[in-house]
């Protein structure tokens, strides 16, 4: 489904967040304009000591559960292009306890996108076999992990 077939109402909280403060409204390749439009965001999280980062990530997953299911019930499709709450959620795993620089946030957008796009096993699983919210958020956090991992070899 094309993001133009669907009208998100940006005036709800829960819609604005799940498009990702509309980045995930663009015409062609909605998650990755969702990864950029995560960074800034990422850089303000990666001031935090990495507990507090983490209970931070871990706390907007869990919201992120139940907004990209209502997101999906508005849209009337499960997994809808535009929901990007779920690459923000992704990235900001693929960035935990990594020093910032320009050098890794760019090797870190490429790699979760990388995860994301082609979802090999398990994510690809996750993908088909989990239905709600919860299966929304959940393959992009597995590709955050695997995309961790090769950032933390690499850096």
């Amino acid at each position: 489904m094309k993001n133009d077939d669907v009208n998100f109402n940006l005036r709800d909280p829960i819609q604005l967040l799940a498009v990702g403060f509309g980045s995930g409204l663009a015409p062609k390749a909605p998650g990755t304009c969702g990864t950029l439009a995560a960074i800034p965001f990422f850089l303000l999280l990666s001031l935090l000591a990495p507990l507090y980062y983490a209970v931070v990530v871990v706390v907007l997953s869990i919201a992120g559960i139940y907004i990209c299911e209502k997101a999906a019930k508005a849209s009337g499709v499960h997994d809808h292009g535009s929901i990007v709450w779920d690459e923000f959620i992704g990235y900001f795993v693929t960035m935990f306890m990594i020093p910032v620089s320009w050098q890794s946030v760019l090797v870190g957008f490429i790699l979760f996108r990388f995860f994301d796009i082609l979802k090999p096993w398990p994510i690809s699983l996750a993908d088909k076999k989990l239905d709600g919210g919860f299966g929304i958020m959940f393959d992009d956090i597995i590709a955050g992990l695997f995309a961790l991992i090769l950032m933390h070899l690499i850096f």
